[in-house]
């Protein structure tokens, strides 16, 4: 057990929450897990964490808990559960992908109560989360990162503290829609390519071995199609649209990620005959 033996929570344990929470309960830490539906914290407390009965008894008994769960609205409404109840000293971790005023509103109302709060979206999907080396980008003060940080690292490669709150949500949002931008240019790349004769393969393989190359342009040259990428892209058509509600709309991110991102849900967007 670490030596503060701190009590720590989670909430929202989908495919990448879910590691996440596993790998603060093997680190050594006191867990206590709650989701909508009981069955989906049954794997944890076979493994040993506490199952609470609801998010007002995960925020009684926890003084370090993270909060993974999809959008603003759920967040908002499992903070307006835990704020009540946390203890002073606490400190909440959101690591959703959300809009950082969200994470300065929620931030105000925690500080009046004595709580920290810090958002630390991460980057590496459930896989960087089930071998503890996901990216962690933090936003919060100095002392609230500190708290927090020795909980983050049993599941985090690299932790950055990028400024007050919010700005883990503006690094994460810039950093997805950049993502989103490299295989819109991976998308465009490959179809000028067989535009002009160049079988899309032989280019594909090609740019992975030269300057051209990204992460972005190897996970797309390996899509038989972009509607392969419909599941990863809605969730990164909300990150570019969160980029345009803190920049401008038709930013240069949103502008080169769109065509790719209409081709992925083209298929989700046609209505059922």
């Amino acid at each position: 057990m670490p030596n503060d033996k701190i009590a720590t929570g989670f909430i929202g344990l989908g495919s990448q929450g879910g590691p996440m929470a596993e790998r603060m309960l093997a680190a050594g830490y006191e867990l206590t897990v709650w989701a909508r539906r009981p069955e989906a914290t049954d794997d944890l407390v076979a493994k040993g964490a506490h199952r609470a009965t609801s998010v007002a008894e995960l925020g009684e008994r926890c003084q370090h808990i993270g909060v993974c769960v999809v959008d603003d609205a759920g967040v908002e409404q499992i903070c307006a559960e835990l704020l009540p109840v946390m203890k002073p000293g606490s400190v909440l971790v959101i690591h959703s992908t959300i809009l950082p005023q969200t994470c300065e509103r929620l931030a105000a109302q925690a500080e009046a109560r004595g709580i920290a709060v810090l958002d630390a979206p991460v980057s590496g999907g459930g896989a960087g989360a089930a071998t503890g080396t996901l990216t962690v980008m933090c936003g919060g003060n100095e002392a609230a990162f500190a708290k927090a940080l020795p909980v983050i690292e049993s599941f985090a490669g690299k932790t950055v503290l990028l400024g007050p709150v919010g700005s883990g949500q503006r690094a994460k949002i810039v950093n997805n829609a950049l993502m989103a931008a490299n295989m819109g240019l991976a998308h465009a790349a490959l179809s000028l390519g067989e535009g002009l004769g160049i079988d899309r393969a032989a280019l594909a393989d090609l740019v992975k071995h030269s300057s051209g190359r990204s992460f972005g342009f190897e996970v797309y040259a390996r899509l038989p199609s972009p509607t392969a990428f419909a599941h990863g892209g809605k969730l990164l058509r909300k990150d570019v649209d969160l980029l345009g509600t803190i920049a401008a709309p038709g930013n240069a991110l949103a502008h080169a990620a769109d065509p790719f991102l209409d081709a992925a849900l083209a298929a989700m967007e046609q209505p059922a005959s």
